[in-house]
């Protein structure tokens, strides 16, 4: 999560970015908790009416054709219903044969921050089959998209790649954006944002929903259960955050995805040969980064101008992370790492470039979330857990300085209790997710009495953009019950190879002889670096 949610290979790169967006960037590693994995795509609405409580055409990129948009009005307190009103926006992909309006299939982004409008091109490409017969209704969060949107905007500020992260101060910066919103951001957390989605259903007037949650979002569609049972028909957890779990112990996941990448690497002839130490590599590096950042001249992975780098053992280690969300970009992790550790890390920085935008997330609704519903859950028993990796206890030093000015009023202890529930429930989880591990599904599982929960072993976070998980959906939305579906096709073998040099997965050609061939049947599929960057 965090889906949530780290696109698929695509995380757009902003050219210009304002000076608190490139706060952002340095310490989104750590604050962005869950990522998601739809395609982000920059939002345009093109409507033939203003937003309001009625519903109008509109046009959002990447889609050519029309959809159904508008907003509705709630109370940014709902425990002030005279108060102040901000607007909660929605669009409806409708049903290409339209079944009425009884049923339609709502989907929730990941993060938390991540606008579901802003992600509608991943989401009509995931559901093509859920839309043949149900609208698809997308809603941004308060807090995110069009949804009074709590991120910060300040002068600008150039390069982020010659940043130190240490010269910032979180707790002064972070100080700086709550005082630029303009927003009570106590009231942004999951449970003011339950009652606004119920607020859009009961406006558009379907009486059942089926629910797709990526990510954080499938704290909402459990939410969404919880308290709002007899509007559900259906429900899909994807990447799932169980919500016996506090998001703040994903520590642990990205531990274990980079072992699987090592393991991977040394099951593979062809990498385990061009990259045989490649976990002391990754200490060398890690070991300097720690002593000092690295100061020389690289080519800007997107202008190809010269520029000046500052790699820091936050970039370096953030930069992996987040290329552990999507396989074809997980297939570069070790010649970047390797070339690291010969001082190149012109590779890293292509990496790093894929989260320059810090992955679409409204830092402060993400802050909101985070810092009521999980940072005052930590027992002193997890937080030494947390604290007993890099990222976690990276994690643990951030939210320690911006939820002491954020000052969320906890949620109450009967949140973090297991969800019970009969509904028809669908969960998928990526046996290489680096956020939510295949443990939490099994934990969500708990008291769900009418589920099944099944593991792509190729897959990352968001199995339905990577496998089949979407017809397993569109199965399951058509047919209302889990019983009969047949999970087999999750085990086709996707795997990319890993790439051995900066251009291909085949091996190098050694004393003048014929390429080695590679030993993946998919080696002619996998993408080259630039084409992994653009996608």
């Amino acid at each position: 999560m965090h889906h949530g949610m780290y696109s698929q290979l695509r995380a757009g790169v902003c050219p210009t970015l304002t000076r608190r967006k490139k706060v952002a960037i340095a310490v989104a590693i750590w604050a962005a908790v869950l990522l998601p994995s739809v395609h982000s795509q920059p939002l345009t609405l093109s409507t033939t009416t203003s937003a309001s409580s009625t519903a109008s055409s509109c046009y959002v990129d990447g889609l050519s054709e029309q959809m159904n948009c508008g907003a509705v009005s709630v109370p940014e307190n709902y425990a002030k219903p005279d108060g102040k009103q901000i607007q909660i926006h929605y669009v409806v992909m409708p049903a290409i044969k339209s079944s009425g309006k009884s049923e339609a299939l709502l989907a929730i982004a990941g993060g938390p921050g991540q606008s579901a409008i802003e992600n509608a091109q991943g989401f009509d490409k995931m559901l093509t089959k859920v839309r043949q017969t149900r609208d698809v209704i997308l809603i941004d969060q308060r807090g995110t998209g069009q949804s009074n949107q709590l991120q910060c905007i300040g002068d600008g500020f150039d390069n982020a790649l010659a940043i130190n992260e240490s010269d910032f101060d979180t707790h002064v910066e972070t100080q700086k954006c709550l005082d630029e919103l303009d927003a009570d951001v106590t009231q942004y957390g999951s449970l003011p944002a339950l009652k606004d989605f119920e607020a859009v259903r009961a406006h558009l007037g379907y009486q059942k929903l089926h629910l797709y949650g990526v990510s954080y979002g499938t704290r909402m569609a459990q939410l969404y259960m919880r308290h709002y049972p007899e509007h559900l028909a259906t429900v899909t957890l994807d990447g799932v955050v169980p919500m016996q779990q506090s998001v703040l112990a994903i520590g642990d996941a990205i531990a274990r995805a980079f072992e699987l990448v090592f393991q991977d690497c040394s099951n593979n002839t062809l990498c385990h040969k061009q990259f045989p130490q490649l976990a002391a590599d990754l200490e060398k590096v890690d070991s300097e980064l720690a002593e000092a950042p690295k100061i020389s001249t690289i080519a800007d992975p997107t202008t190809g101008e010269a520029t000046q780098l500052t790699m820091t053992r936050s970039k370096f280690k953030g930069a992996l992370r987040m290329a552990l969300y999507s396989p074809s970009v997980r297939a570069l992790i070790p010649h970047a790492i390797h070339q690291a550790s010969k001082g190149n890390f012109q590779p890293i920085t292509g990496l790093y470039a894929m989260s320059m935008d810090s992955t679409g997330i409204a830092m402060g609704m993400h802050a909101s979330v985070v810092c009521g519903e999980d940072w005052q859950r930590l027992t002193p028993e997890l937080r030494a857990t947390t604290a007993a990796n890099y990222f976690g206890k990276e994690m643990l030093k951030t939210f320690e300085q911006s939820c002491a000015v954020w000052n969320m009023p906890a949620v109450d202890d009967s949140f973090s209790q297991a969800i019970a529930s009969d509904i028809p429930t669908l969960l998928l989880s990526g046996e290489l997710d680096p956020a939510t591990p295949p443990s939490w599904g099994e934990m969500a599982m708990e008291k769900l009495t009418n589920a099944k929960h099944f593991i792509a072993p190729y897959a990352t976070h968001g199995v339905a953009y990577q496998s089949c998980g979407n017809n397993l959906i569109a199965e399951l939305v058509e047919k209302g019950a889990v019983t009969d579906i047949d999970a087999e096709c999750l085990s086709k073998d996707t795997r990319r190879n890993f790439y051995l040099n900066a251009s291909t997965v085949e091996a190098i050609p050694a004393n003048g002889n014929e390429q080695e061939t590679t030993l993946s049947a998919d080696a002619d599929k996998a993408l080259s670096p630039q084409q992994a960057l653009n996608k």
